[in-house]
C-alpha cells in the first residue's frame, strides 16, 4: 500500500471513529420530510437541477484530467458524509453539526459538491432519518451549492490577496458551514412567517436557533479541514488550479 493510500486510510479512519463516539439523535438541521409545503420542495428541486447538471459536467472533466481524482472525489465524499453526520446536541434543543464541503471545495471547485453533497444527504434521508426526500431539494440548496459556491469564493479571495493558504482554507470551511445554515434560516423564515414580525422576523429567529450554536462547529470544522488537507497533500502534492 503507497504512502497516499495509507493516509487516506487513517483520515477515514478517524472520521468513522468521530461518527462512533459522537452523541446521535434522529433529528437534526436538515429539513425534515414533510415539514415543506409540497409547492415549496418543487421550487427548491427546481432551482438546485442546474447546479446537479453542472456538477456532473465538472466530476467528468476532473476524471478526464486525471482518473486517480476519483480516489479524492472518493474521500471528499466520506468527509462530507461523516461529517454531516455528526449531530451534536445544541441549546435549543434541536442539534448542529458539520456540513464537511470545505475540503471537496478547495480540491475541487464548488460545482462537484452538487453531486457529492447531494448523494450524502440522500444516503442520510434513507439511513438515518436525517432530512428527507421531499425535502432533499432544499436541502442540496443549502448545503451542496449556497455554502460550497460562497466558501469557494472566499477561498479565491483569500488566494488573489496572498493571504495564507491555511487561512484561506479555514476560511472556506467555516463560511461554508455558516453559509448553509444561514440559507437554512431564510428557507424557513420565508414558508413560516412570523405572526407579529413577518418573514424577516422568523428568518433572524431561525438564524437565533442554527447560526449562533454554530459558529465553534464551524471554527472546529475549518480546523479539521486544514489538517485534513495537510495530510492529503502531504503525500500527494497540489498543483493550485490543476483540477478546478
Amino acid at each position: 500500500m503507497t504512502k497516499h493510500y495509507q493516509t487516506i486510510s487513517r483520515i477515514l479512519a478517524i472520521l468513522v471513529l468521530l461518527l462512533i463516539i459522537t452523541p446521535q439523535r434522529a433529528y437534526a438541521m436538515h429539513i425534515m420530510e414533510g415539514f415543506l409545503p409540497l409547492s415549496w420542495c418543487i421550487f427548491w428541486f427546481a432551482v438546485f437541477l442546474p447546479f446537479f447538471i453542472y456538477g456532473l459536467i465538472k466530476i467528468k472533466q476532473i476524471v478526464a484530467v486525471d482518473d486517480h481524482n476519483k480516489i479524492l472525489l472518493a474521500l471528499c465524499g466520506a468527509f462530507i458524509f461523516i461529517l454531516s453526520a455528526l449531530k451534536i446536541p445544541s441549546v435549543t434543543g434541536s442539534t448542529s453539526h458539520p456540513t464537511g464541503v470545505g475540503l471537496g471545495t478547495a480540491l475541487f471547485g464548488p460545482g462537484v459538491i452538487s453531486i457529492l453533497g447531494t448523494i450524502c444527504l440522500l444516503f442520510q434521508a434513507l439511513l438515518l432519518a436525517h432530512g428527507g426526500l421531499t425535502t432533499l431539494g432544499a436541502n442540496a440548496v443549502s448545503m451542496a451549492v449556497v455554502g460550497p459556491f460562497v466558501g469557494y469564493g472566499v477561498y479565491r479571495l483569500f488566494k488573489k490577496m496572498n493571504i495564507n493558504h491555511s487561512v484561506a482554507l479555514f476560511a472556506c470551511a467555516a463560511l461554508a458551514d455558516l453559509a448553509t445554515y444561514l440559507t437554512t434560516s431564510i428557507q424557513l423564515g420565508v414558508v413560516f412567517p412570523d405572526p407579529n414580525t413577518g418573514v424577516l422576523g422568523s428568518v433572524l429567529k431561525f438564524i437565533g436557533i442554527f447560526c449562533i450554536t454554530q459558529i465553534p462547529i464551524s471554527i472546529a470544522e475549518g480546523l479539521l479541514t486544514v489538517i485534513t488537507y495537510n495530510l492529503i497533500s502531504s503525500s500527494l502534492p497540489m498543483k493550485e488550479g490543476t483540477i478546478k
